[in-house]
């Protein structure tokens, strides 16, 4: 297999300096180290981002194309935010796994091994999609980080299920079936599924794969400990948890820039309460952010929410997050 992650241009990191020496004026492009994988010392209170310029399984779904551009446009948001962590906890960023071509399967699996690579390091992957086909290389990686016998929940913040046949070819669409069906010992809650963004046969075939959901129109930030609870009861059936979101479950009035807005899609208070819950737990090992689409933006709203987000998942995962379940 070809070497698909290539470094990141350091000129993608700058912001605002309010201070070069005290820590409490520091932003994001301040306290982020560059380097490449093998390099990266073994480092528990460091979260490590890895970037998928891939749209390949998006262009496969006839969906928009664009989101191969998200992952150093997310970054140059998330540069600017500040950063308020203790000199203890830290950042780096290992470069993106380029999806050359349409080797989409290709870059997957350079995206699992480099997401074992990371937990291997006792550090907690944070990637930047790409189209959510994202998802199957995050899980390829923490399966093979965890091993065949732990049990896998996978939450996912999403408008649709993603559980399309890939009798022709896997897509952005298609992962979490490949997941289920190959996966025996892997289990799938999704958050925010559109009662009307997924035919009776996608309901259908998450009930015969026994996929737990909730609808979006039943998700409001004053609606949200029953979901919690739920969240809760999910995690506690399995070993190990990722989270994965697709930002096409936020309402295009604050998410523009994606594949396939929703109209009735989440508030984002909604979201960032989700992510909180779940990267809080000691369960989970990993988040990414997929289908964030620079091309179809507008004004940078959507790519600056995603960034927002992201520090969200990073801010929790080191704020005292101890992973047990690692190996």
């Amino acid at each position: 297999m070809r070497k698909l992650i290539k470094k990141i241009n350091s000129a993608v990191w700058v912001g605002r300096t309010d201070h070069l020496e005290n820590r409490a004026s520091f932003r994001y492009h301040q306290v982020v180290k560059l380097a490449e994988i093998h390099e990266a010392p073994i480092s528990p209170n460091t979260c490590a981002i890895v970037g998928f310029e891939c749209e390949e399984g998006v262009r496969r779904n006839n969906g928009r194309l664009g989101a191969a551009q998200a992952p150093d446009a997310l970054r140059s948001e998330l540069a600017k935010l500040p950063w308020k962590m203790t000199a203890g906890q830290k950042i780096i960023d290992i470069g993106n796994v380029e999806c050359q071509s349409d080797e989409l399967e290709n870059a997957q699996q350079q995206l699992g091994d480099t997401v074992a690579n990371i937990l291997h390091n006792k550090m907690t992957p944070i990637i930047l999609g790409g189209g959510h086909e994202t998802a199957f290389g995050h899980y390829l990686g923490v399966r093979k980080h965890i091993g065949k016998a732990a049990s896998l929940g996978i939450i996912n913040i999403d408008a649709h299920f993603d559980l399309r046949p890939y009798d022709e070819q896997p897509s952005s669409g298609t992962m979490f079936k490949q997941i289920l069906e190959q996966d025996t010992n892997c289990s799938y809650f999704v958050a925010g599924i559109q009662r009307y963004g997924n035919t009776q046969e996608l309901f259908d075939r998450a009930d015969v794969l026994g996929v737990t959901y909730e609808y979006e129109e039943n998700m409001s930030i004053g609606n949200m400990d029953k979901l919690t609870i739920a969240l809760e009861k999910f995690i506690g059936q399995h070993d190990v948890i990722f989270l994965t979101l697709c930002t096409d479950v936020l309402n295009a009035a604050f998410a523009p820039g994606v594949s396939a807005p929703s109209p009735f899609g989440l508030d984002p208070s909604v979201v960032r309460s989700i992510i909180r819950t779940v990267t809080s737990h000691e369960k989970t090992l990993s988040f990414d952010i997929s289908e964030v689409n620079p091309v179809l933006d507008e004004n940078n709203r959507t790519v600056k929410l995603g960034a927002y987000l992201v520090n969200e998942a990073i801010t929790t995962f080191l704020g005292g997050n101890i992973h047990d379940a690692r190996t």
